[in-house]
């Protein structure tokens, strides 16, 4: 009797060891693919939030900030659209608006090496120049649809303490990753949670266009240039002057703040109420041409303003321009035309130094033309139009690739949308000389 009820202790045990054992390979397996799958994204992405702190965290003091980057506070109709990256899109919701997510899974399609993809991201999402080797991370996570680092958040700002004061490729800021947040005043209020100090960056046009760099002739200077706007920098208008205190603490100091959506063009009450504005920020056109028995030659002057920045807006990379060139005789009949397209393909894009926008503050482009006549006909006027593209428009192959690689037909319908609104020409002058 004693024997079989030592020899059922043994099965039991035996048992036991046998479950524990099981028990013990599939909580390993489970806990090496929790770690793959989730743990490891938590890892890379809380080393990142270790210095680029969460918006949603300084929205506990910040609330109203927070919600101006977000688009949540006091949004007008052409906010609340978020259409067009050149009239809505927010800082706060470019990172994960399936424009950026478009037309960077179209430039990924290219191949671009990984120094280019870090290059990319450096303005779209500043945490890469501190943490480079998480750059196809990121970009991994944009493609998805379903980004969990921020892109353009408070602490991508408010940890730049210095710019180039030179002219270097861009990005040219400066991020000083640690606890030590800037911002523009002398004296800002002690709190427990970080402290903060001020830094004269944060009232000039510079700061800006360390990554805005097609804006202003001039990236390095803090003011931008001319007498119509004097003294005036970017924050002038585009965070709107109020009065209030910057954080939501009860009694906390009430001084000029500036709101934090960064709006454009859906205000362009600044740009109507003043007409020397208006014709500084215009790009004009100027037609020097001749006729002759073989056809029609001559320059096209494109001026371009310098204050307060040129137009239109747009990343400053991807933006093409479109000069059309018509001839035509007395009764208005087309005798030759052409188009010429000033901007690079995606398969071309930070493949190298950026070249100058055709569009850029304070120069004239000069383009020469010359276009035939058949034999017979009499040349009258030319007309030239000069408009411009968001995006270049993709080849056949390459979208046809990127949207092959697409999860369902829904994201492929969105792309498809993108694309076919962001390549559309959109008029921005024109010019009509009779000979």
């Amino acid at each position: 009797m004693d024997d079989k009820r030592r020899l059922v202790q043994k099965l039991v045990a035996g048992g036991l060891l046998l479950l524990m054992a099981m028990l013990n390979i599939t909580f390993h397996e489970r806990a090496i693919a929790q770690k793959t799958d989730g743990q490891g994204t938590a890892d890379w992405v809380a080393e990142i939030e270790k210095i680029f702190i969460r918006s949603e965290d300084c929205k506990q003091c910040h609330d109203r900030h927070y919600e101006e980057w977000k688009g949540i506070r006091e949004q007008t109709p052409d906010l609340k659209s978020f259409g067009r990256v050149d009239a809505a899109l927010l800082h706060g919701a470019s990172f994960e608006s399936p424009v950026f997510r478009t037309v960077l899974g179209l430039w990924m399609q290219t191949n671009p090496t990984m120094q280019e993809r870090q290059r990319c991201l450096s303005c779209h999402a500043p945490a890469v120049t501190v943490f480079p080797q998480h750059a196809d991370k990121i970009t991994a996570q944009v493609l998805s649809g379903k980004p969990q680092v921020e892109g353009i958040g408070c602490a991508s700002c408010h940890l730049i303490n210095a710019v180039e004061s030179t002219p270097q490729p861009p990005p040219t800021y400066k991020v000083q990753p640690g606890e030590m947040l800037y911002g523009p005043y002398a004296d800002p209020e002690e709190n427990l949670v970080h402290p903060a100090t001020q830094t004269s960056l944060f009232r000039g046009a510079n700061f800006c266009t360390s990554c805005h760099f097609d804006k202003v002739k001039d990236v390095t200077q803090k003011d931008l240039p001319g007498e119509i706007l004097q003294g005036t920098i970017c924050q002038d208008c585009h965070m709107e002057p109020s009065t209030g205190s910057s954080t939501s603490k009860r009694g906390a100091m009430t001084r000029a703040i500036g709101r934090h959506w960064f709006r454009g063009v859906v205000i362009p009450g600044t740009l109507l109420k003043n007409r020397n504005l208006q014709a500084e920020w215009m790009p004009r056109i100027e037609v020097e041409a001749t006729k002759s028995v073989a056809g029609v030659e001559g320059t096209v002057l494109v001026k371009i303003g310098s204050l307060p920045h040129s137009f239109p807006d747009g990343d400053p990379v991807l933006k093409q321009f479109l000069l059309s060139i018509a001839i035509k005789d007395a009764r208005g009949n087309m005798l030759a035309e052409e188009t010429k397209r000033f901007g690079l393909p995606f398969e071309k894009i930070l493949r190298g130094p950026i070249p100058d926008p055709f569009i850029k503050g304070g120069t004239t482009r000069r383009v020469p033309f010359s276009q035939s006549i058949k034999s017979g006909e009499e040349p009258a006027h030319i007309e030239v139009v000069l408009s411009y593209t968001l995006i270049p428009e993709p080849e056949a192959a390459l979208k046809a690739k990127y949207l092959a690689s697409l999860a369902n037909d829904q994201e492929r319908a969105v792309a498809k949308k993108v694309i076919e609104e962001y390549i559309q020409p959109r008029l921005l002058t024109y010019r009509a000389k009779s000979f």
